[in-house]
C-alpha cells in the first residue's frame, strides 16, 4: 500500500513549486529572456516538480506492487495503465522529464522561448498530476 505520508510530503512540495513557478513567471518573454536569474530560479523548481513528480510515481508503482519502472517514462505511463491518471496527462509529463534532464545536464540546451511558451501548460499539467494522486490517496483505506 502506499506510504500516504511520504506521497503527501512530495505532494506539497511539488504544489509549494507550482506556485513559485506561477510567481516567477513575467509579464512579457522579453523579461524573461533579460533576468538569468529569474531563469534559473525558474529551471530549479521545474526540476523540483518534475523530480517529485517522478518519485510520486515511482514510490506509487512500488508500494502497490505494480513494478519498478525503468524510466520516467515509463513511470508515469504505468500510472496510466493502472488509471491513475489520464493517457495523455502521461504523455505531457514524460516531455516534462525530458525537460528535466535537459535543465540537469546543462543549461545550454535550455530554450528560453520554448520555456515561456510551455510553462502555463506543464504548470497546469503537475496540477492536474497533483490532483489526481491527491485523489487516489484519499480512496485508500486508512492505514492500520
Amino acid at each position: 500500500m502506499t506510504d500516504p505520508t511520504l506521497v503527501t510530503r512530495k505532494l506539497v512540495l511539488l504544489r509549494e513549486h507550482l506556485a513559485r513557478l506561477r510567481r516567477r513567471r513575467p509579464d512579457s518573454l522579453e523579461v524573461l529572456r533579460g533576468d538569468e536569474d529569474r531563469i534559473d530560479a525558474i529551471a530549479m523548481s521545474v526540476m523540483v516538480v518534475v523530480q517529485e513528480a517522478i518519485d510520486i510515481a515511482f514510490h506509487v508503482a512500488a508500494d502497490e506492487g505494480w513494478g519498478v519502472p525503468s524510466t520516467y517514462r515509463e513511470g508515469f505511463e504505468l500510472l496510466a495503465k493502472k488509471g491513475l491518471i489520464h493517457d495523455a496527462l502521461a504523455t505531457e509529463l514524460a516531455g516534462a522529464a525530458r525537460l528535466r534532464n535537459r535543465i540537469a545536464h546543462g543549461y545550454a540546451s535550455l530554450d528560453v522561448d520554448i520555456l515561456w511558451r510551455d510553462l502555463p501548460a506543464g504548470v497546469a499539467a503537475f496540477e492536474a498530476y497533483a490532483a489526481a494522486v491527491a485523489a487516489y490517496l484519499a480512496n485508500q483505506p486508512p492505514v492500520a
